[in-house]
């Protein structure tokens, strides 16, 4: 066992130990993969919920552009997809969802697979 590991170290001051950015893209993949988790939502062939980044600092604003399974009541599968996008993002990240557009660009039946 190493000798420098035997020995307690003192963490530096919260100011002093350096800074976290998380960059655009983590945040992205945190709002699409909150948004497909959400019952109702559907994929467009391999493609789930696409999403947009911007903003600065710890504050960013989002659009989302997804499909929905038919019949779906759409007002409340995309009140569902904000609450949780909106929970995700600011769980994972510690940013401030300032803006969050939603735009359903499909709806899509269940359709049952063909058996041959």
């Amino acid at each position: 066992m190493s000798r420098l590991l035997d020995v307690p170290r003192e963490l530096a001051e919260p100011d002093e130990r350096g800074t976290l950015t998380i960059g655009h893209a983590v945040v992205r993949k945190v709002a699409q993969h909150a948004a497909d988790q959400v019952p109702g939502t559907a994929r467009a062939g391999k493609k789930g919920a696409n999403a947009r980044v911007g903003g600065q600092d710890d504050e960013v604003d989002l659009a989302l552009e997804l499909a929905l399974h038919y019949p779906a009541a759409v007002r409340a599968v995309v009140g569902d997809v904000r609450e949780r996008v909106v929970e995700e993002v600011e769980r994972i990240t510690s940013y401030q969802v300032r803006t969050l557009a939603v735009t359903v660009s499909a709806l899509l039946p269940d359709v049952p697979p063909r058996v041959r």
